[in-house]
């Protein structure tokens, strides 16, 4: 036996007993003849006294080691509370260095800056951080309680494949080539969503997978090439169904690892009311500032700017103060967001206004304008005029910047809801439409026989839940019958020889009684992460890859080579092609 205790079990009951250790030489300490060291191992560390020096003299940072030794009570005085093992201590009677560590690439116990690219370059090295190890486990634990809430609401875990066909779902997807059939390719999955939608018309119901994800993106600061989500799909159930089991899963998740109750059932929001309030589909609600639309209030305006389908304003508390460079750091934010600037006006002490904007508006513009907008004295409130959904993007975006530099979010506290009724289509920019959510996704129940007719104000029968301003999970009621689908296609463009070149497999097994189905899948790495406090799904995610879908540890994507590329058919024809 290699170890008769882990090192973070110790307690003073221990007393007296001799011990076995094995671990890494977290740290050590020299105090004139005597040495000692933090072993550490998964459970916690422990610390261990050498009395002499030729027993530890060769011991270094990360040495890995087997330690026989005594427990006793830490001398009155030296305790530390801060350690479930701060009371006790072992000294050493014989050490077995059981491997050696090189000198490190940067310190495994404190919290030095490291560069996230070391991080990822030693990963290994850095989840042996507590930490990063602590994220780890709260995945872990995370794992094992979603198996549990499932398995007790009777959902069946089911694997779909990895290896599939090329299908349409918003991003591009990863291809594999197939050897022994040069020319055609694989296409690693983007989502189950086709294969999860057969599994219901094979009759089991109720399916979950803890689901790996490929998709292809342009680089975004915290998304993965790779990524995890917990996947569900239920059948004869309406929203309400789908809805409870969302939040039974996240409310056991928060209770059981952060003890936090979640009140339940959780608020409920319109994507339109969202978008009007927010400026976001998934609104930030631990701090107000919300949105107001001045469209109105300008009808009659002279100031061209103003003279836009919308008028929406966003207050800054105390922004009035900002000094010209701070007010022009503003526009420059705005130009980096593709606007062309962001207008404002300062409410000075005394009620008035100024700024630039202000040189520009009527008498009466102004007089109600603080007012209007829920300023005071001091404010600064901001203006964005245009399209509407641009203009309420940009202050949706200016609403949590305001947050973040004036300290308005309280970091302590968690807001969950749910955004529902989003629209069904939106325009594609060249005269048509496509799917906000995706294909399959069906029309709320009132527009199921005119989705058709009117495209932009048709809204899908679609839930988001909302986590302190980012989007943890989403779903839709299914499209189940056929001259529905088709109708949908026919909106989108697709013809029918296009859908069945797609889809013809989901749209065959539609033929044979499809139940009503819906379901919802949530980002299982962001649901992680906000357990853990991190700041990026790289935090819970045991060999991430950089923004740029660069893996430091593995030096992946590597090219390949001649032998390998023609092996493989990368540049053969497939035959119906040739």
């Amino acid at each position: 036996m290699i170890r008769t205790h882990t090192a973070g079990s110790l307690r003073e009951e221990h007393a007296g007993q001799q011990v076995t250790l094995a671990g890494w030489v977290a740290r050590r300490r020299d105090h004139g003849g005597v040495v000692f060291i933090d072993l550490r191992d998964a459970s916690g560390s422990a610390q261990v006294v050498f009395r002499e020096e030729e027993h530890a003299h060769d011991l270094r940072a990360e040495y890995c080691v087997r330690i026989v030794g005594s427990v006793r009570p830490r001398p009155e005085g030296n305790e530390n509370p801060e350690l479930p093992t701060g009371r006790i201590e072992v000294v050493a009677e014989q050490v077995e260095v059981l491997s050696e560590s090189a000198p490190l690439p940067f310190p495994i116990e404190g919290n030095v800056g490291v560069s996230e690219e070391a991080r990822l370059r030693y990963r290994y090295l850095d989840i042996r951080r507590q930490q990063v190890a602590n994220a780890m486990r709260v995945r872990s634990k995370a794992t094992y309680l979603a198996n549990e809430v499932m398995h007790e609401l009777g959902f069946v875990y089911v694997e779909t494949p990895t290896l599939t066909r090329s299908t349409p779902e918003g991003a591009r997807d990863f291809l594999v080539p197939v050897r022994l059939q040069p020319g055609n390719w694989y296409a690693l999955p983007q989502s189950p969503q086709l294969f999860k939608q057969l599994l219901q018309v094979a009759g089991l119901e109720r399916y979950y997978q803890l689901a790996k994800c490929y998709r292809d993106e342009d680089l975004r600061a915290d998304r993965q090439p790779e990524f995890t989500q917990i996947d569900v799909e239920m059948s004869f159930v309406d929203q309400e169904d789908v809805i409870a089991v969302g939040e039974k899963l996240i409310g056991r998740l928060w209770k059981e690892i952060l003890g936090y109750e979640i009140p339940m059932p959780l608020p409920r929001m319109t994507y339109a009311d969202a978008m009007a309030r927010y400026g976001s589909d998934k609104p930030d609600l631990r701090f107000g500032q919300e949105l107001v639309e001045m469209t109105d209030y300008f009808a009659g305006t002279s100031f061209r700017v103003f003279q836009a389908e919308y008028v929406g304003a966003v207050v800054m508390p105390g922004g009035a103060s900002q000094t010209r460079k701070e007010l022009d750091g503003w526009q420059e934010w705005a130009r980096s967001r593709g606007a062309k600037g962001l207008a404002y006006v300062l409410v000075q002490e005394d009620g008035t206004l100024g700024g630039p904007v202000a040189k520009n508006l009527s008498e009466d513009e102004i007089s109600g304008l603080a007012a209007k907008v829920g300023a005071n004295p001091g404010d600064a409130v901001f203006f964005a005029a245009g399209a509407r959904g641009a203009s309420r993007d940009l202050l949706g975006a200016a609403r949590l910047e305001i947050g973040r530099r004036c300290g308005l979010i309280d970091e302590s506290q968690w807001s969950f809801l749910w955004v529902v009724d989003a629209p069904m289509f939106e325009e594609d920019g060249e005269g048509g439409w496509t799917a906000v959510h995706h294909p399959f996704t069906g029309p709320k129940p009132e527009w199921a026989d005119t989705f058709q007719d009117h495209p932009g104000e048709a809204l899908a029968y679609a839930y988001d839940m909302v986590c302190n301003g980012m989007e943890i999970g989403g779903g839709s009621i299914r499209i189940h019958r056929a001259e529905m689908q088709q109708r949908v296609f026919d909106v989108l463009g697709i013809s029918k020889e296009e859908a069945e070149s797609k889809f013809g497999f989901l749209l065959e097994a539609f033929k044979y009684g499809p139940p009503p189905h819906g379901g919802i899948a949530y980002g299982w790495d962001r649901v992680c992460m906000l357990l853990c406090g991190g700041d990026s799904i790289r935090d819970v995610i045991a060999f991430p890859k950089t923004a740029s879908g660069f893996d430091p540890l593995t030096g992946a994507p590597t090219p390949i080579t001649s032998e390998q590329r023609k092996e493989a058919g990368v540049d053969a024809q497939p035959k119906s092609l040739s």
